[in-house]
């Protein structure tokens, strides 16, 4: 398989949306012979310190003007057929008929690629003309490729999905010329507060263990060959994360060694999140974002947001769907799960969206296919038009946890600070954050639940004893969520650190005859973890005192969704996540990545709910004419 550089993780992700939508399989057309559509050219270009990264140019054999080109950089491999043509080119099935030289590259110290790979390599010192970063590798290549690419005209489209997504923001920081319109997709903001590796400071192990061992084993992926199917089982008899190097790693993976050397929101964070690297948009961007994108949720949102700070020239734009992790690249995007969709949503934006964006850029051609903020409503099933996200119009309403687990937008009167609910968090048995069994998260030989989990039904956590839940009577009318979701909390543990989990959850009418399978079903619209020791500061972690009572405020980031008359909102409140987020000890230790055995003890976790102390979650609501329009 190798000597076709096939990309295991694209492979599998592609094979998990085909089997997770089969009508839409059975509706795809046979996969068409590309080499019949394109002239393939195989290169080396040189960045400007003399590395020469392996690139594919495919230039459509009926050409009869010059075309612009799409550019896709990509740590995972070109995934070549048979043919020795690349299965990417599957992904612009709508944009091929338009007329485009694709080009796909692999970066720096990955597959074809010469050099030594480095994990979201570092922002390059603009005092120094020979520093190199993905940005110059990116500027480079345009400028190798519009120079020497026969039939161009001169404007290249940049894109990508995931580390892609990345890769796209580094090229638009110091744009080439020629660089006239980008599309950052799934795109990582900050690792320590949102995306892959963190939320909040707590730690997403099985994701950033299996993933720094998959790209750094070897200079094309690898899988870590666990012994059990349900690596629940696996990362809870791990022990102590402390263990990890000592038992497998042994030091020997760059990205593991500094997760241990900065368990706290340093330089070494900083220096890559976009908030320190962002400024106004130089290129228009389009972000692309999946309500239920079990990898980065946070960072187009945060990226769009950061940029619109300062956007004189209206260069930046926010498309958001019912989709997982690249979920609108591929297939028709008409449910996930279990959740209907109504309609085919990826392949409208595919057709709809996103060609029409590189065409009216690239080719002059059409309109923009949106003004600001396209985003599909969920609940309603529905594509909005916004001006702004989040609107302007909207409102806030806190959902209070009261007495005998119920939720309202009544304020507690209770004036007793003795009103709690409480459980007890033990490490030893944590709460696991999906169904069992847990499978790896990028399995060889079937699709896997991770590209579904955010979505399961989350009735399988309703009797344990260390959830709390709240959840209101049948709504009366709909409610309209719009923009920002926060937790609340006032809480306090016997220990001197807390993990705490919310989710806010749509519940289903218990007889629902649109699709019996949902009926009574918990649906997650949003959820978070914040690791208590960050409370105050990222930067400078503190013991929680124990048994006192403490606020926590959780941003559960922004959503757009209908909780429709008829159905219920719930709340949830955990400690634990397993194993996506570790264990926390629960006893306050300078580094929980040197945590021992002996650190991890049981505590017992309060949300108070009194008038004193009133923990909620603050939801964005719009009014109802808003909402209808």
């Amino acid at each position: 398989m190798r000597s076709f550089h096939f990309d295991r993780k694209l492979i599998f992700f592609l094979l998990a949306i085909v089997l997770l939508d089969l009508s839409a399989a059975a509706q795809q057309q046979e996969r068409p012979d590309y080499s019949t559509l394109f002239d393939k050219t195989d290169v080396m270009i040189a960045a400007r310190d003399g590395l020469k990264l392996h690139t594919e140019i495919y230039s459509p054999k009926a050409a009869t003007e010059p075309l612009p080109m799409i550019f896709e950089r990509t740590p995972y491999g070109l995934s070549d057929d048979e043919k020795g043509y690349s299965r990417k080119l599957s992904r612009y099935a709508e944009m091929i008929p338009e007329g485009y030289i694709f080009v796909f590259q692999d970066i720096r110290g990955r597959y074809g690629s010469e050099g030594k790979f480095v994990m979201q390599r570092p922002i390059r010192d603009p005092n120094n003309p020979k520093s190199i970063d993905e940005g110059t590798d990116t500027y480079d290549s345009i400028d190798w490729l519009v120079k020497n690419v026969p039939h161009n005209n001169g404007r290249v489209g940049l894109l990508g999905i995931s580390y892609g997504g990345w890769l796209t923001v580094m090229g638009m920081l110091e744009p080439h010329p020629a660089l006239k319109a980008v599309s950052e997709q799934a795109s990582p903001a900050d690792m320590f507060l949102g995306d892959d590796f963190h939320h909040n400071g707590a730690f997403r192990l099985s994701y950033g263990f299996e993933y720094s061992t998959m790209m750094e084993t070897d200079k094309t992926n690898f899988s870590f060959q666990f012994d059990r199917f349900d690596t629940y089982e696996w990362y809870l008899q791990l022990g102590a994360l402390s263990n990890a190097n000592k038992k497998y790693i042994h030091g020997t993976l760059p990205t593991w060694n500094d997760f241990v050397s900065h368990p706290n929101y340093d330089a070494f964070w900083k220096r890559q999140a976009m908030p320190y690297i962002l400024t106004r948009p130089k290129v228009p961007n389009l972000n692309v974002a999946g309500w239920w994108d079990q990898e980065d949720f946070y960072g187009p949102v945060k990226i769009y947001e950061i940029l619109e700070k300062e956007d004189p020239d209206h260069l930046n734009y926010l498309v958001a769907g019912p989709w997982n992790h690249g979920g609108w690249a591929h297939g028709a995007g008409n449910s996930l799960g279990l959740i209907p969709f109504g309609s085919d949503t990826s392949l409208y934006f595919r057709r709809n969206i996103e060609a029409p964006w590189f065409s009216y850029w690239l080719k002059n051609k059409g309109s923009l296919p949106l003004k600001e903020a396209l985003l599909f409503q969920t609940g309603s099933d529905i594509w909005v038009q916004f001006d702004s996200w989040p609107p302007r119009e909207t409102k806030t309403k806190n959902l209070y946890f009261r007495e005998d687990g119920k939720l309202s937008f009544d304020a507690p009167t209770t004036e007793s600070t003795e009103a709690f609910d409480s459980y007890i968090s033990d490490p030893a048995h944590p709460v696991p954050y999906r169904h069992r069994p847990i499978d790896m998260t990028y399995p060889e030989d079937h699709p896997g639940s991770w590209f579904t989990w955010l979505v399961q039904d989350q009735r399988f956590v309703d009797n344990r004893p260390d959830v709390l839940t709240w959840q209101t009577d049948e709504l009366k009318e709909d409610v309209t969520l719009a923009g920002q979701v926060t937790a609340k909390l006032f809480a306090s543990t016997t220990g001197s650190d807390a993990d705490w989990i919310v989710k806010l959850i749509d519940v289903y009418p218990e007889k629902y005859p649109e699709k019996w399978q949902l009926s009574g079903y918990e649906l997650m619209i949003a959820d978070e973890v914040f690791r208590g020791r960050f409370r105050n500061s990222f930067e400078k972690p503190e013991a929680i005192s124990p048994g006192v009572v403490t606020p926590f405020r959780i941003d559960l980031h922004t959503a757009n969704h209908v909780f429709k008359k008829g159905h219920r909102v719930m709340v949830q409140v955990e400690s634990t996540w397993f194993p996506v987020i570790d264990r926390n000890p629960q006893k306050f230790v300078p580094n929980i990545f040197e945590a021992q055995e002996s650190d991890y003890q049981k505590a017992t976790q309060r949300i108070y709910r009194s008038k004193r102390f009133p923990s909620n979650v603050e939801i964005a609501v719009l009014p109802s004419a808003a909402a209808a329009n």
